[in-house]
């Protein structure tokens, strides 16, 4: 049986479907099973065959982070390492989702996953933390980093940028800093094909859609689908910032782009392009309306 913590979240509600739609036994959790307390974790697991355990859940906020850095540890490093220690304890195998804050987003060409951590901000350390401590708990983990998520449920740059434009004649978003939306679908549809695999090539990879751009290009892409679809009925100037221009309490890296090369070859994966996967997100957006 697979136990799915975070269930209802953006990216666990997408594992959700796909963990009906392939017919596999799964049971669901949020924040009714705290995976700060070990108890809990133990309480829950007892008297069921757990074999995976998918972990979506995390402490996302990343400037209030800077201010509860206390909850930010407790969530990101205290409670990776409750679930490594139970899926060690209950022979288990453990999915755990990470983010491209750990770089500090200095470089100039994708990062690998052996490229070393230097996180700028408590949410990126908190994470780079729990990624270590899971590892020790648990060697028999695969870590997901991935980056610039959005989706269905929930509130996400993507549903932000339509509001905006639909509310405003001018917005501005930062030019300077680069990166890869990710479709929470897409990332979805990686943690089935681990789960699936039977692999034991277990540790650290990396996953977003292919490409790469800037929030400001991002945002471009965003109006022009919406004006095609119809989800915008009217224009709206959409202006280029420096980050300097756009303060925010953690410090965002400038470069944030990810090598999928090691799960494409390990998982034969074959990811598309953000642009594709935005333009479905947003057919959708149009006939969920």
């Amino acid at each position: 049986m697979i136990w799915l913590i975070g269930n209802k979240g953006m990216l666990g509600s997408e594992v959700a479907e796909r963990l009906e739609r392939e017919g596999l036994s799964w049971v669901g959790t949020d924040r009714e099973v705290d995976i700060t307390d070990p108890v809990a974790l133990a309480d829950f697991a007892a008297g069921k065959d757990i074999t995976w355990i998918v972990n979506c859940a995390a402490y996302t906020a990343v400037d209030k982070a800077e201010d509860e850095s206390g909850l930010a540890a407790r969530l990101n490093r205290n409670g990776p390492a409750n679930i490594g220690e139970l899926a060690t304890r209950s022979g288990a195998r453990v999915i755990h989702i990470s983010t491209d804050y750990v770089f500090d987003g200095l470089g100039t060409r994708p990062y690998r996953e052996d490229d070393p951590v230097n996180p700028a901000g408590v949410y990126g350390r908190t994470k780079a933390e729990g990624e270590t401590v899971l590892l020790a708990a648990c060697p028999r983990s695969f870590i997901l980093r991935t980056a610039w998520l959005y989706g269905r449920r929930g509130q996400n740059f993507v549903r932000t940028m339509l509001r905006l434009m639909k509310e405003k004649s001018e917005i501005g978003v930062v030019a300077d800093q680069r990166g890869t939306p990710t479709n929470a679908c897409d990332l979805a549809d990686a943690v089935a094909a681990v789960l699936r695999s039977g692999s034991d090539s277990y540790g650290i990879y990396h996953f977003t859609d292919e490409g790469e751009t800037s929030w400001y290009e991002f945002a471009r892409e965003i109006q022009r689908l919406g004006r095609e679809t119809g989800l915008l009925d009217h224009d709206c100037a959409v202006k280029a910032l420096r980050t300097d221009q756009y303060p925010t309490a953690a410090h965002r890296p400038a470069y944030s782009v990810l090598s999928k090369e090691k799960i494409k070859q390990v998982f034969g994966l074959e990811i598309p392009d953000w642009r594709e996967s935005l333009e479905r997100f947003i057919i959708g957006e149009r006939n969920w309306i």
